[in-house]
């Protein structure tokens, strides 16, 4: 099994673009009128805008919790200094690094959505390293 599409709530799927096409340094594509995807190597973020008609009976979003959205990158310094520029709720201080070994930073998007960026190279899937 292979893990293919995280659904990601937005309020406003035209900033919801702007915010991870400026993080994720890739325009991404335009799927419906609420739905803009990003490749992410092989699996999809689709950030979702609820409020949008896309012919759904209800909302997908309506009692789902949010969770933390994991991505993986070898550019974390870099997508720090972006995001700190892109309207976040939160940021962490500064890249931290994990009892486990991880590099990561945590941030909430501009919609509250929790999300975290961890060094490629120090992913912990797991296993002993």
């Amino acid at each position: 099994m292979k893990l293919y599409r995280v659904i990601l709530p937005v309020g406003d799927i035209d900033a919801g673009e702007q915010f991870y096409s400026a993080i994720l340094g890739m325009p991404g594509q335009r799927i419906s009128p609420g739905r803009h995807y990003f490749d992410l190597d092989g699996t999809i973020l689709a950030c979702y805008d609820p409020k949008a008609n896309d012919g759904e009976i209800e909302p997908v979003w309506k009692l789902h919790p949010k969770q933390y959205l994991y991505i993986a990158t070898d550019q974390l310094d870099h997508i720090f200094d972006i995001i700190k520029t892109q309207g976040a709720k939160h940021l962490d201080d500064e890249i931290k690094t994990m009892p486990w070994g991880e590099r990561m930073l945590y941030a909430n998007d501009p919609w509250n959505s929790p999300i975290c960026f961890v060094d490629n190279k120090t992913l912990f899937t797991g296993h002993k390293i």
